[in-house]
């Protein structure tokens, strides 16, 4: 999420530190694929534990490793912080991953995000982590670098399909939610600074719209906190049951994803949620997304106008005018890297190098997304949304999600059926 420069940026990193796995597998250095699926305590220990295996989880953890490292370096984090909290969260989610790996697990379609998730809330719910190692933690990295990997999988004619239908979704579901949602928080009396980072998050992206609103009027960091606690926690209950929900309407592959991408607000929780449902639905709910992420500069530059001429905003400091370079800095860059990286796949790599690299990949990629599961899991927690003096933008982010779920439902089922 850091922007300090343009070099810097934390979308710009996730580019070079994914096409660097992409071109590293290309040119033979292939991390080989681990497995976790067992049946019983015999298949455990000599499936899931044997020396082969373990090799191969080691392997890629050291690959992981390295990159993260080479992460913090590159937007001047912790480093020593790192070599502590990326092998523990790295152990928390190889335990997701075992988990996840159970016949009878596998029988109720329950993924390893979700254990992940669970181990991380229980673990930050009931222990007291200490800061250095919470701010060790960088989620929108692991799955930003998770989506420029899962580029290599999604071909690009497939998203000039639906990358259309999912723009005229983007368009209807952000303009008609955000303005619902900033009415909302306009009876309920919230101020207004909360009120246009609250309508961005349940709008557009989530988090990183709330971080672009927030950029763009020069929001308290404070009520940034809170929104994305916000996002984060509805976020969960909602990766969860929608896809079941989906299930039971007896909804298609290509309907549940729309429906996913549109109202989920991390793309995170909607790449978790659409693998719930099938590769197909993962495919549409990360290309709606992504249409979404596109209107995410456009979106961080009419917030910027209106904040700045608004005749009802304090006026003792004046606002810095909106330009073309705030479109291109809220722009997320990780978009570039998953659209390069299909656009590789889908027309230079041949077929025979496709088949020799993409298990891995993949395997990498769910890796990366389950490591930001475990980390949102860690830095949240239930507490914050009982406060008293919150109760109000609670109210007004739950009634925006819950017309956010309908209206997208409707939408999906109109282009998408």
């Amino acid at each position: 999420m850091s922007s300090k420069s343009f070099s810097l940026s934390e979308d710009w990193v996730v580019v070079v530190l994914g096409l660097a796995i992409v071109f590293l597998a290309l040119f033979g250095i292939i991390v080989p694929k681990p497995g976790f699926n067992w049946n019983n305590w015999a298949d455990l220990e000599n499936k899931v534990f044997s020396g082969t295996n373990l090799l191969a989880v080691m392997q890629q953890f050291i690959v992981l490793f390295i990159t993260a490292i080479v992460g913090a370096v590159l937007l001047q984090k912790s480093v020593k912080s790192l070599l502590v909290v990326f092998p523990s969260i790295y152990v928390l989610t190889i335990i997701a991953l075992i988990l996840a790996g159970n016949a009878v697990v596998k029988e109720y379609n329950l993924e390893a995000v979700i254990f992940s998730l669970g181990i991380g809330l229980l673990i930050s719910n009931f222990f007291n982590l200490p800061e250095w190692f919470k701010s060790a933690l960088s989620t929108e990295l692991y799955v930003k670098i998770g989506l420029v990997l899962l580029g290599t999988t999604v071909i690009f004619r497939d998203i000039l399909t639906a990358g259309s239908l999912g723009l005229i979704q983007a368009l209807i579901v952000v303009v008609s939610v955000w303005y619902f949602a900033f009415w909302i928080c306009k009876k309920l009396k919230i101020d207004k600074e909360m009120s246009l980072m609250l309508s961005s998050a349940v709008s557009i992206c989530g988090v990183s719209a709330a971080i672009a609103t927030s950029g763009a009027i020069k929001g308290d960091s404070k009520k940034l906190s809170y929104i994305i606690s916000l996002v984060l926690i509805t976020a969960i209950p909602m990766m969860i049951f929608m896809p079941y929900i989906a299930e039971f309407l007896g909804l298609s592959q290509q309907v549940t994803g729309a429906w996913l991408g549109g109202s989920i607000d991390t793309t995170g929780a909607v790449v978790a949620s659409g693998s719930l449902v099938g590769d197909e639905a993962l495919k549409i709910s990360t290309i709606v997304k992504f249409s979404q992420n596109v209107l995410l500069g456009i979106a961080a530059f009419f917030i910027s106008i209106y904040w700045t001429y608004s005749k009802s905003v304090d006026e003792e400091t004046k606002k810095e005018k909106p330009t073309l370079r705030i479109i291109w800095d809220r722009f997320p860059k990780f978009v570039v890297g998953f659209v390069f990286a299909s656009l590789l796949f889908s027309f230079v790599v041949s077929k025979e190098t496709n088949d020799l690299v993409k298990s891995s990949l993949k395997s990498l990629q769910g890796l990366w997304f389950a490591l930001a599961f475990t980390s949102i899991g860690l830095e949240t927690n239930f507490k914050d949304l009982f406060k008293q003096d919150n109760k109000k933008p609670l109210y007004a982010f739950l009634i925006a999600q819950t017309f956010n779920i309908i209206i997208t439902l409707v939408i999906a089922l109109l282009l998408f059926d």
